[in-house]
């Protein structure tokens, strides 16, 4: 199928549904509680994860962004930092017992505005987390950034604490855009923020964009792509804005009319997406773009790439712990949350109820599904012989049901089924996430799509 035949309206109508972005299986929506506290402590036991990748969520922002989804707690008092740093040492000693043996090969702040921390937090938590875990030289060291709250010393000084990549906001440059989700930043000072990281040493520099938000125009979205292009970030994610307005109250302030409709913001997206390649980027899984010699664009030339709740990763073989509140650690077959709200978080380690709030333990059908999913969302393929060399299984026969419901897709020339496995055309990477909806059995037979977004 022609790239230009993937966006035809009749064929993004039939398939635009509400679904999973798939950063997990079974998702989060999934996650049950009462679960046994000694759940992550048993899983680090028996994992065979070669590392570890440390995920510490920072939930603090200085001001509010209207179109974010996000854990977060706006404030302006610095000091609320400083508390919370009392309580990710603790947790920092409590959970480095279980984890002290793996070597910690990745480590990314989030959040909320992980850059919300001055530099004499910042190095307070470094130097925690080098005083509990494994921290390898060779470290994959990386942290999300908001321009409006970062100088170049401020680079400098992560620099020296050993961050080697960042990733900024850019959403929108443009002015009416950015007044419309409480989000004015000045892109001349985000120029001088990329060109310092590079200019300092850091390995990669990611700029997120989002399409769909309010007033965005084809002519306003193409400055932005340009402004962004100019700047030669090794890596750039563009994402869809999520209208959710029932789940995330600040997004109420930001009116439906303002809204591209649905057929503009599917040529946002078309026009996004041949900008950012013929610019040279490569598109990894169904919303970043990296340049050809990046890690992830070679790790998916490879059929290398991952995917877990931080996004795309070239590391599939480490085990994720989550620190901070809200955090998801994904260990062995378990996945376990932290409490959600800071109060809830304070109160579990300051009691013996102990932090895991909610979380799973995958079955062994969750397991294959799990497999199944991340391959089509990774690298868009399936080899059934792989399938049944890890699982032991008949895969045409355990997925019957689930090669019949593919068959649409088929029909519109979306993808190929044959005896060997599955592949879905490179124009149609676009729709991944309506494939591997498919093979969901939490959504099927009784779908509750309201709670997600839509996969467009």
């Amino acid at each position: 199928m022609a790239a230009c035949e993937i966006f035809s309206p009749s064929l993004l109508n039939k398939y635009n549904r509400n679904g999973p972005r798939y950063t997990s299986y079974p998702t989060a929506l999934e996650f049950r509680s009462k679960l046994p506290q000694s759940l992550l402590t048993n899983a680090a036991a028996d994992s065979s994860a070669k590392g570890l990748s440390l995920y510490i969520h920072i939930p603090f922002c200085h001001n509010l962004c209207y179109y974010c989804g996000c854990n977060k707690i706006v404030t302006r008092h610095q000091d609320k930092a400083d508390r919370y740093l009392d309580y990710l040492e603790q947790e920092i000693a409590l959970r480095s017992t279980a984890f002290r043996h793996m070597p910690v090969r990745q480590l990314h702040l989030g959040g909320g505005t992980p850059s919300f921390l001055t530099l004499a937090q910042q190095a307070r938590l470094m130097t925690l987390l080098k005083q509990h875990f494994d921290l390898r030289p060779d470290l994959e060291c990386s942290i999300e950034l908001d321009p409006r709250g970062v100088t170049t010393e401020y680079l400098d000084g992560l620099y020296q604490l050993g961050y080697n990549r960042i990733s900024i906001g850019v959403q929108d440059i443009t002015p009416k855009v950015q007044a419309a989700i409480n989000r004015i930043q000045s892109t001349s000072h985000i120029e001088e923020l990329v060109a310092h990281a590079h200019h300092i040493g850091f390995s990669s520099v990611n700029l997120d964009l989002i399409y769909g938000l309010p007033h965005q125009t084809l002519q306003t979205f193409r400055a932005t792509l340009s402004a962004v292009q100019s700047m030669a970030p090794q890596r750039i994610s563009l994402f869809s804005y999520a209208h959710l307005p029932q789940r995330f109250a600040a997004q109420r302030k930001i009116k439906d009319e303002w809204l591209p409709q649905a057929g503009l913001k599917s040529q946002l997206m078309e026009m996004a997406m041949q900008v950012l390649q013929q610019a040279g980027y490569q598109q990894i899984g169904m919303d970043h773009f990296a340049l050809p010699e990046d890690e992830l664009a070679k790790a998916q030339r490879h059929g290398d790439l991952h995917r877990n709740f931080q996004g795309y990763t070239t590391q599939g073989e480490l085990d994720l712990l989550g620190l901070g509140v809200s955090s998801i650690s994904a260990v062995a077959n378990v996945y376990a949350q932290n409490p959600k709200t800071l109060n809830g978080y304070y109160a579990a380690l300051d009691g013996d109820g102990g932090l895991v709030d909610k979380g799973c333990v995958l079955s062994r059908d969750d397991e294959i599904r799990r497999y199944v999913i991340q391959q089509l969302m990774c690298n868009l393929t399936l080899d059934f012989s792989a399938v049944k060399r890890q699982f032991a299984i008949d895969v045409e026969e355990y997925f019957a049901d689930e090669l019949q419901r593919l068959k649409p897709f088929v029909n519109d020339g979306l993808m190929t089924v044959d005896n060997c496995g599955l592949r879905v055309y490179e124009a149609a990477r676009v729709l991944i996430r309506a494939i591997c909806m498919q093979f969901d059995a939490y959504l099927l037979p009784t779908v509750n799509h309201n709670r997600y977004s839509r996969v467009i």
